[in-house]
């Protein structure tokens, strides 16, 4: 059984700054450019973890679309990739400062134009070889709404990461028809905010009570949610009769000590972390498959870029043990 992505791959291009420019400002800075997108690092992070991973996707007719198609290759990952002449492969600029923060604006691309007639043609993927599907809001929400529906109609595990935050009724479908849900902090105050529930500061919800915390994922959805905390590290909550194997209903996972450089992509590891985890370890208790995402997810920031910064499953091992 395998982890299948329905996602998006952006070319990376990374300037790095002491600090990030104000209105009107120019820096100087370091530039680096490579693959990314979210779900493209998802994908790679599954895939290093040891789990048989596929990528669905859309590139356009360019060098960025056949460089990503041969280090899909190289690493093993499996992709069924839509080609669009008249679109470009998509793109990302990425500013990093000083602290490891980051800024990005992405122009999806062929992203945008992934077709629910290419998810259709997948169906064997999606029905057959996935145990877990995982989405995000990188690509043409049509079509990840087909690839869920698929998925949930062959009992397959979905998976969503609801990045980025947008206001849209089939993102918002996409969020509420998931099993497993892994926002940022950031992620998780706006799907509040379109609930209804509260409006909260993002940078001071690491320090809400676990009880508050809960009751507030309980009031967006009926799926288990994963709050990535960042340094702080993570918080889960699960509905009462679907504990995922957990003893108890919510609890933090603590983080793991390293010495962040770039957070590129940090989300993006933990979750295909997560879904990899859920298919090589599938009756373990749910607390151990996110103790490893963690794991997966803080290595990465010790390194600069997204996709290549994830780390290998024996990397996390001889770290962490």
């Amino acid at each position: 059984m395998a982890v299948v992505v329905v996602g998006s791959y952006n070319q990376d291009m990374v300037w790095r700054t002491p600090r990030f420019p104000l209105p009107g400002e120019t820096r100087l800075g370091e530039f680096s450019s490579g693959p990314g997108g979210k779900g493209f690092n998802q994908a790679i992070a599954a895939c290093r973890q040891g789990a048989e991973t596929h990528f669905i996707g859309a590139l356009g007719a360019d060098v960025f679309g056949r460089e990503m198609l041969a280090l899909a290759a190289h690493e093993g990952l499996h992709t069924h990739c839509e080609q669009h002449a008249s679109q470009a492969t998509g793109t990302a600029a990425i500013i990093v400062d000083a602290h490891a923060q980051n800024l990005i604006v992405v122009g999806p691309g062929a992203n945008a134009a992934l077709s629910t007639t290419h998810i259709e043609s997948q169906r064997d993927c999606l029905e057959r070889a996935a145990r877990v599907l995982v989405t995000q809001h990188e690509v043409a929400f049509a079509a990840s709404a087909t690839a869920q529906t698929l998925a949930k109609a062959a009992k397959v595990l979905c998976l969503h990461n609801p990045a980025p935050p947008v206001v849209d009724d089939i993102a918002h479908q996409l969020c509420q028809q998931a099993d497993i849900l892994t926002p940022n902090e950031t992620e998780f105050v706006h799907l509040l905010c379109l609930a209804q529930v509260m409006d909260v500061d993002a940078s001071n919800l690491g320090l809400q009570p676990d009880g508050q915390l809960h009751a507030w994922c309980r009031a967006i959805s009926q799926a288990t949610v994963v709050i990535t905390l960042g340094a702080q590290g993570a918080f889960v909550s699960h509905a009462e009769d679907q504990r995922r194997g957990d003893a108890v209903a919510y609890y933090r996972v603590e983080p793991s000590f390293v010495l962040a450089i770039d957070t590129t992509g940090a989300g993006d590891a933990f979750t295909g972390a997560l879904a990899a985890a859920l298919v090589t370890a599938p009756l373990a208790p749910f607390a151990q498959a996110v103790a490893q995402a963690s794991k997966v997810a803080a290595l990465s920031t010790e390194r600069s870029g997204a996709a290549l910064a994830i780390p290998r499953a024996a990397e996390v091992a001889e770290r962490f043990g």
